[in-house]
């Protein structure tokens, strides 16, 4: 069995070690100047069957072995697993991102090479869920319609491969805002914690969707729902992709259109915050505001459990014991 922790229980008997040392010394010493005189030593040898005087010192040094193994198993040597156990709940997050046919646009970096701007939110997003420990995170993805691609989760390994899979263009091409804020809010309202947040990333405008941006604030601050807006994007005009006749990739540049005035707008009404992110690092500093805005003091219960141990130091102390009883009355006895 693997132990986190070791310690001895009663780890004042470990100064009998201590003396130890010089008692086997003092009877091996003893032994080899013990002398005994006799008129005719054939007798001595039939009984010792010529056996050499070291192996006379087995014995003792059985005896040594066992009385320090005794007294390890008199210190109680114990070992144990320290098990944690959380108290508070983290905060309940979810993060709503823009897959609208816009979101192809390159005009950001990952390192050196320009990347779609989904891309880049994506690595962001995956960094500032590395960021979080006990927080229950879930993802809604929304173009034209919005859907949950994660639930709420703490299994973060569960929430990275959905995020993994999210697609430009996978629930449409437009964007709708008021839908995305409303199916978020939908999947929040009825969580037991206290902290809850919607961090929602867009490039765009509210263009479809049944649901006002502006009512789906109202209902969020309703509920405590706070919610972070981010318009992702550089201003003027940004850079798309598209097939071009002949074949191969062009670029056709394209306003950038961020309905600044309704995100600010959203995250006035639910006591959040709007930020515009015109770059990878921008939004990556974005992201960690947030992140030491929305925390919570957790509270941890650390225990150990100990397993007694003894019983490994007292087995082989015994069977010593035993094997020098054996010897001293067989093959090492002597003449009483």
């Amino acid at each position: 069995m693997d132990f986190e922790v070791w310690r001895f229980a009663q780890p004042a008997f470990l100064l009998a070690v201590v003396l130890l040392g010089p008692l086997v010394y003092a009877g091996l010493r003893g032994r080899s100047q013990g002398r005994v005189r006799f008129s005719d030593v054939g007798l001595v040898r039939a009984v010792q069957g010529g056996r050499h005087a070291s192996f006379r010192a087995i014995p003792l040094v059985l005896r040594g072995a066992a009385v320090f193994l005794l007294i390890i198993a008199l210190a109680r040597p114990q070992g144990g697993n320290t098990q944690r156990e959380t108290t508070s709940a983290g905060v309940d997050i979810l993060l709503a991102a823009d897959t609208s046919g816009s979101m192809r646009a390159v005009d950001l970096f990952i390192g050196e090479k320009r990347a779609p701007r989904l891309d880049v939110a994506k690595k962001v997003i995956r960094e500032f869920v590395g960021g979080r420990e006990t927080d229950r995170i879930g993802l809604v993805v929304f173009g034209d319609e919005a859907i949950v691609q994660c639930p709420t989760t703490v299994d973060y390994g569960v929430l990275l491969s959905t995020l993994d899979a999210v697609k430009i263009g996978m629930v449409g091409s437009s964007t709708a805002i008021g839908t995305a804020l409303g199916t978020a809010i939908d999947s929040l309202k009825d969580l037991p914690g206290d902290s809850k947040i919607i961090v929602l990333l867009t490039d765009g405008k509210n263009e479809t969707g049944l649901l006002d941006p502006k009512q789906a604030a109202r209902a969020a601050a309703t509920y405590g729902i706070k919610v972070y807006t981010i318009g992702i994007g550089t201003k003027g005009k940004a850079p798309v992709p598209v097939q071009g006749l002949l074949g191969g990739i062009q670029y056709r540049y394209v306003p950038v259109d961020i309905d600044e005035v309704t995100l600010k707008a959203i995250a006035d009404a639910t006591g959040g915050r709007y930020y515009r992110a015109d770059s990878t690092e921008t939004l990556q500093k974005i992201f960690a505001i947030i992140d030491e805005l929305e925390r919570v003091e957790v509270k941890v219960k650390e225990f150990t459990d100990y397993d007694e141990l003894y019983l490994a130091a007292l087995a082989p102390a015994l069977l010593l014991l035993l094997l020098d009883l054996v010897l001293r009355a067989t093959w090492l006895r002597t003449l009483p």
